[in-house]
């Protein structure tokens, strides 16, 4: 199993540094303790899964779809809408994302299968309450929930290639988890291919014939790596007013930190870089997919998938020479108005932020263009 050496280190480095943090003693034994002896344990249960499960040798990733695109722009949605096709699409569940190895996915479930058919589901339940208490306060912001389907490069956590530590601990201009198509191309190579592995058992785990459905914004950095590991993948960009999005996702993060008690100075670098890494989430992916133009690709508007979530579903599946299925569509319909009505409360200003709307309008023009998205000052 591969384990980001290098990633791991600068992250040990940065906390070290922190001395005046309080929560540096609790981080450091994090770091030094429990991260080496997870890995360890997650690197022997990664070995056994090809003693214990041989169809793993043969599995394939065929036709993946990947859903990229700025987060808070509709991905999320797009994503469980698919994912309701279970006899299509394979997918992972969030609490499936802290265990990489086929094997422990495979002994929790037997976990709970014992719980709920010979106890009553205690266990299932204790889970529910920690659910509710970890998740509840949050959902207006995002429905996250442990059974719910998540993105899926969380799964890589366990090889220290995951953004949850820069939410931990604010250093989004540390380390770069986003423009992987620049990365050294030997680096490059070992994140793809532990991707694919962790794709591979979960696609098995799931029957292993059906197709792998990702959602994660960092992947609008990681296009070129993710033609070149699945060169029969298809990507479905979804695309929102960016005066919307990105204050959106600089407050999610703000709240994020400031309840893990960091003040706005101790921020302010990583929120100017994530700033960057927006624009190029826009970017990146069009550049790409336009070299590419023999990948299967579309582009969905954020106001078409909020108001039309049917029709919009339906033109994915025609984009990827896919049939919607009478009983898929069935939930489709019954979906769509509670999909329409949808209104999130979460509150943000691009005023909170070192940013201006004609900044966003000015560095995305080409966007505001095509997509007719409102400008402050019309050209």
């Amino acid at each position: 199993m591969y384990f980001d050496l290098d990633y791991y280190c600068r992250v040990l480095r940065h906390v070290w540094s922190l001395q005046q943090w309080p929560g540096r003693r609790k981080m450091l034994v994090r770091l030094l303790l429990l991260v080496p002896l997870a890995t360890a344990f997650h690197a022997l249960c990664f070995v056994l899964d090809y003693v214990f499960f041989p169809r793993l040798w043969r599995q394939q990733v065929r036709q993946p779809v990947f859903i990229v695109g700025h987060a808070r722009s509709g991905s999320t949605l797009i994503h469980r809408l698919l994912a309701a096709d279970g006899e299509t699409f394979s997918y992972f569940l969030y609490w499936e994302t802290f265990f990489p190895s086929l094997l422990q996915k495979k002994v929790i479930r037997a976990i709970g299968w014992i719980d709920q058919h010979c106890f009553g589901s205690p266990i299932k339940k204790r889970l529910q309450q920690w659910d509710e208490k970890k998740f509840g306060k949050y959902r207006h912001i995002h429905n996250m929930s442990l059974w719910n389907s998540e993105e899926d490069q969380f799964v890589m956590r366990a090889a220290f290639v995951t953004q949850q530590w820069a939410l931990d601990v604010p250093m989004m201009d540390v380390i770069d988890l986003f423009h992987v198509d620049q990365m050294p191309e030997r680096k490059k190579r070992r994140w793809m291919r532990h991707y694919r592995e962790c794709i591979k058992r979960q696609l098995l785990l799931n029957g292993g014939n059906r197709i792998h459905l990702s959602k994660n914004p960092l992947l609008s950095g990681w296009v070129e790596s993710l033609i070149e590991t699945f060169p029969d993948a298809r990507f479905a960009v979804v695309m929102r007013d960016p005066t919307e999005c990105i204050p959106s996702v600089l407050k999610l993060v703000e709240v994020n930190w400031g309840g893990k008690g960091w003040r706005r100075k101790d921020y302010d670098a990583s929120l100017r870089t994530l700033t960057q890494v927006s624009f190029d989430t826009f970017r990146q992916p069009r550049e790409v997919l336009a070299r590419h133009p023999q990948t299967p690709q579309v582009v969905i508007d954020y106001r078409e998938l909020t108001s039309q979530p049917r029709t919009t579903v339906h033109a994915v599946y025609r984009a990827f020479g896919m049939s919607v299925t009478p009983a898929f569509d069935a939930w489709l319909r019954a979906q769509e108005e509670k999909e329409r009505s949808h209104n999130s409360p979460f509150q943000y200003s691009i005023d909170d932020y070192e940013l201006s709307r004609g900044q966003i309008e000015t560095e995305l023009s080409d966007f505001f263009n095509d997509f007719n998205w409102p400008r402050e000052s019309p050209l």
